[in-house]
């Protein structure tokens, strides 16, 4: 990256400030990392609870039907 893209992304982005973090008993994670784990989580609940996509069509084929 040359100097004057290294001084545009340095003027946009502030980072003479200390983290935000999130403190639980023993636990210390900073704000962004909280956020990506309960999407993760969020990914994760909903993969579980919704149907594999043509889940219907291969049932009915298996009872020997054609539900379309």
């Amino acid at each position: 990256m040359s100097g004057i893209h290294a001084a545009v992304l340095g003027a946009v982005f502030n980072l003479n400030h200390p983290a935000h973090v999130v403190e639980w008993h023993f636990i210390k994670l900073s704000v962004g990392n909280v956020v990506v784990i309960g999407l993760m989580l969020g990914v994760f609940a909903l993969a579980i609870a919704l149907p594999f996509p043509g889940a219907a069509r291969r049932a009915a084929a298996r009872r020997g039907g054609d539900e379309r």
